[in-house]
């Protein structure tokens, strides 16, 4: 008999997510031989159609949406060699405030016991050592990450397995410097009026509370055309515009909240996967 893979289980909300906050430790952990699993919530119908027609709009069509989506989706999986994707195929909810967060059968709209019970089949199959997904805000308010918060956190509950657990964040000095980039790269850009600017610098923790920071850097390549795989989503994906170089420099480390552990690992870690090798 041998032992089982290390396992790593990102649990994101839409196609795209996967490699904007995960991108370089799916790669990175992949390359290391580790198993990685990829579960995403939603089909992603809420965004950007052929020829980016938006949500709403005449001749947008969420199944054509989705379906272009998927394969998208499966792009970003074998740029980024994720070992195996589940899709739970939720309809997209949109972002908060949207009507489509009422539509029968959106994410938004499904009990938690239901999306857990599925998530917590996948979570015993696989059995993960690591867990990764969002806080309880969803890192910034949608709906569909706050539900995947939401089922992971219940799916665990409910198989009584122990992984490490993370939630995704950003160090506010992060958060600083992003808003000087897109500001470089948009100069036109308006100030954001002090409610709106307030919100943002809620957003992420301060340096010193996040527990985990995964220099994934050798990697950014691969996050960079995982994310440039959503092509159909490019208007919407800012981080495209700063080119490799930068795009490395910005988002080569990743950072997270450790929120469970039974290994005893210190903190700050560098490795989702300390004290289990």
């Amino acid at each position: 008999m041998t032992d089982p893979p290390l396992t790593l289980m990102a649990v994101h909300a839409h196609p795209d997510d996967e490699a904007t906050g995960t991108g370089g430790v799916l790669a990175r952990y992949a390359a290391e031989g580790i198993r990685t699993v990829l579960v995403t919530c939603t089909d992603g119908g809420c965004g950007d159609g052929p020829g980016g027609v938006k949500p709403g709009d005449p001749g947008h069509d969420p199944a054509v949406v989705a379906s272009l989506r998927r394969r998208e989706l499966e792009a970003s999986c074998e740029v980024l060699k994720i070992s195996d994707l589940e899709m739970l195929d939720y309809a997209d909810s949109g972002m908060m405030g949207w009507p489509s967060n009422d539509a029968p059968g959106s994410f938004w709209q499904t009990p938690v016991e239901e999306g857990a019970a599925r998530l917590a089949e996948l979570m015993l199959h696989y059995r993960p050592d690591v867990v990764v997904t969002y806080d309880e805000n969803g890192f910034y308010g949608h709906p569909d990450h706050i539900q995947a918060h939401r089922i992971t956190m219940a799916a665990l509950e409910m198989t009584e397995l122990t992984p490490k657990v993370y939630w995704t964040t950003m160090p506010h000095s992060g958060m600083r410097r992003f808003g000087e980039i897109m500001r470089e790269f948009q100069p036109g850009m308006p100030e954001p009026d002090p409610a709106e600017a307030a919100a943002m610098a809620e957003i992420g923790l301060p340096d010193e509370e996040i527990t985990t920071w995964v220099d994934a850097t050798a990697f950014s390549d691969q996050k960079f055309d995982a994310l440039a795989a959503h092509a159909s989503q490019g208007e919407n994906i800012f981080f495209l515009r700063m080119g490799k170089e930068r795009f490395g420099e910005m988002m080569g480390t990743e950072t997270f909240m450790r929120v469970q552990d039974t290994t005893g690992a210190a903190v700050p870690e560098n490795d989702l996967f300390a004290g289990l090798r």
